[in-house]
């Protein structure tokens, strides 16, 4: 699906100027299927290898290893993509140990004053998961096991009921030190180095596991993170108070683990990366990012923009030129419904202007429209995905081989896109609800319904790579998509694609896909089949959680609907967030003695075990290098969102009826 949103930058006098729309939902020309890149600061891409990093290492384990980024400069809170070769094919984490021969990554702000060129690891935002192999305490095995670079953090024990205790601190860049070993003694009032004041499960961007495939090669989306999401790390805080200065620089640190801890005849990982015989093998990469804030001489003119939320990545990049430029401004963009927002333009002479991806409703100018458009940006909608391999028991050893690696590739049709948003897979709905109404009665029962679009024969048949892998019951995320709430020319984009198809107009009718699947009734387009006597009416500007089922609650807990089970993000950049950190929303426990009562969050699902769909545009999935899916267009192609494919669907544009100022695209040409 591709929007070409459009806006304007002067008021005529008496008549609104608005942003132009041309709404392609499907691309029209098949295009090569890649994941969204990100633009800016791709020259930056680095390769480091781990003999140029480390000249003088004759210990490590992957003395062949070259780690590329794709990108080190002008870097803000994004994605970054970090693939590697020269490793040795992994094995996923266990209870008892982190797994053997994996990367670990973390973000951190300091160079190490006697180690040029190499990060500081106590300024390193690692230690928030906890998990074996994982995390910056521990007790170190044997009476040798601490190094010399440790001792200064460690408190030495006094019998085998009190070892030894090796804690590395960290030094957030407030000037906060967290440090639970000083002058050799523990310090049990210290803050917790895995939940704190600068980082916890829910926050950290550290990779516990990346695994590598048999060709000692693999690939990772790293979260770069800035000063605004963790003051701990200060990455891109400003360096001066004056406009254009740089932004704080940080680091990208990758660390090999080996086969089994040095020293031990036994496999598996379980000390941190941070003690010294581990982060000695480190590869630290300089990121430099560009200063976080509206970089405009103070008292510069400013302009009230509303709408899309599609060119809002746009508007950001072009701030900085816009309001440093002789007679510029600060356009300063309020991201609302795009109907609102032209609305407002048409109907009051002071209004914002207004983007949008579709032309005014006369209906809310009293029949008129009185607006002038100007097209300025071409970005779509299309559907994220961060899911990892997990193959079946009696997958082929190649397949087995890459346990753990993220898939790169992924079809929709609109059918399939309509059974995701309709929460026609029983995982999607609350668990110990009713859901009679989708034919599953339990487990051992579950009807026609998949579990998730990884059990479902019409979702593996166009995507075939899939089929020796699947995603269990805890795939929340691969059973719905992440979409954002509130009416949106995005979402209308979206419903209209997918009832411009035959097969998905007639799924949401009633009518069970060739393997028997059924749409869950609440979002039938046929009154007779929709238990609200009323079909539900799409196309439509909303994502709707149409269906009422609600789970009982237990031990006080209020019953949990479906809004309560798979809330809604905020926004469409929220979703591309939400994707490249594996977090689906998943609902966590009743928490009783919360204040108030609440429930929790479960935490995010970690490279290796990603599974999450998300609804975003393209410009944020490129800001966050996520993988896209490729959706099949009325050609029968399956196309991704690609600058051509893009420019494709605009050039196919045609006029719009009865506002021919306004060019669109038809989902059924």
């Amino acid at each position: 699906m591709s929007q070409w949103d459009a806006g304007a930058w002067s008021r005529a006098v008496g008549a609104g100027i608005v942003a132009a729309a041309l709404v392609a939902l499907t691309l029209v020309v098949a295009a090569p299927a890649v994941p969204a890149q990100a633009d800016d600061g791709a020259s930056s891409a680095v390769t480091v290898s781990a003999k140029d990093a480390n000249p003088d290492d004759t210990t490590s384990p992957t003395p062949d290893l070259a780690v590329t980024v794709s990108q080190t400069k002008d870097l803000m809170a994004q994605g970054i993509k970090v693939s590697w070769t020269g490793g040795t094919q992994s094995t996923l984490p266990s209870s008892s140990n982190g797994g053997t021969n994996f990367l670990q990554l973390a973000q951190c702000w300091g160079e190490d004053k006697d180690h040029p060129g190499h990060a500081d690891r106590t300024t390193c935002q690692f230690g928030g998961v906890v998990a074996v192999g994982s995390g910056r305490e521990g007790n170190p095995a044997g009476p040798d096991a601490v190094a010399a670079q440790d001792e200064a953090y460690t408190a030495v024990g006094t019998s085998v009921f009190d070892p030894d205790y090796t804690a590395i601190p960290f030094r957030a860049a407030t000037g906060d030190t967290i440090a639970p070993v000083v002058n050799g003694k523990r310090d049990t009032k210290a803050p917790s180095l895995s939940t704190n004041a600068y980082y916890t499960q829910y926050t950290t961007n550290e990779v516990t596991w990346a695994g590598s495939g048999a060709d000692g090669s693999g690939s990772v989306n790293f979260e770069v993170q800035t000063a605004q999401q963790s003051q701990g790390l200060g990455c891109g805080a400003p360096v001066a108070d004056t406009a254009g200065a740089a932004g704080a620089s940080c680091w990208l640190v990758v660390i090999p683990r080996g086969a089994s801890e040095p020293g031990s005849p036994f496999l598996g990982i379980t000390s941190s990366p941070l003690f010294w015989q581990n982060w000695q093998h480190a590869i630290s990469i300089k990121l430099d990012f560009r200063a976080i804030g509206l970089h405009c001489q103070i008292g510069a003119a400013e302009r009230q923009v509303s709408g899309s939320e599609i060119a809002a990545t746009a508007v950001l990049s072009w701030q900085p030129e816009m309001c440093n430029t002789t007679g510029g401004a600060i356009y300063s963009l309020v991201t609302t419904t795009e109907s609102d927002a032209t609305a407002a333009a048409a109907l009051s002479d002071d209004a914002p202007l207004a983007l949008t991806t579709r032309a005014l409703d006369r209906q809310l100018a009293g029949g008129t429209d009185p607006l002038t458009y100007a097209p300025i940006a071409l970005a779509g909608v299309t559907i994220a995905f961060a899911v990892d391999r997990n193959p079946l028991s009696t997958a082929s050893a190649a397949e087995r081989a890459k346990a753990g690696q993220a898939f790169t590739d992924l079809k929709l049709t609109p059918r399939l896109l309509a059974k995701l948003l309709s929460y026609s897979y029983w995982l999607s709905l609350p668990q110990g609800a009713d859901l009679s109404h989708i034919g599953y009665v339990d487990f051992a029962h579950p009807g026609p319904n998949p579990m998730n679009i990884t059990y479902d024969p019409d979702f593996l048949k166009v995507n075939p790579d899939w089929a020796s892998s699947r995603v269990g019951v805890d795939g929340f995320g691969v059973s719905d998509i992440l979409v954002p709430q509130g009416r949106s020319d995005a979402a209308a984009a979206v419903w209209s694609y997918i009832m411009a198809d035959p097969d998905a107009r007639a799924f949401l009718a009633g009518k069970p896909d060739p393997w028997g699947m059924k749409v869950n009734p609440y979002w039938s387009t046929d009154p007779r089949i929709n238990p609200t006597h009323q079909g539900i009416a799409l196309p439509a500007d909303t994502f709707p959680k149409a269906d009422p089922v609600e789970a009982p609650g237990v031990a006080g807990a209020p019953g949990v609907s479906l809004v309560t089970y798979r809330p809604y993000t905020n926004d469409l950049g929220q979703s591309a967030y939400l994707t490249i950190r594996g977090d689906a929303q998943v609902l966590g426990s009743w928490d009783p003695i919360a204040v108030p009562p609440k429930f929790g969050k479960q935490p995010r699902n970690l490279p290796g075990t990603q599974k999450v769909l998300g609804l975003t545009d393209t410009g944020d999935a490129s800001r966050y290098q996520l993988y896209t899916a490729q959706l099949e267009n009325p050609a029968g192609k399956f196309v991704a969102p690609t600058t051509d494919g893009l420019i494709a669907a605009a050039a196919a544009a045609v006029t719009t009826p009865g506002q021919t100022q306004v060019r669109t695209f038809v989902p059924t040409s």
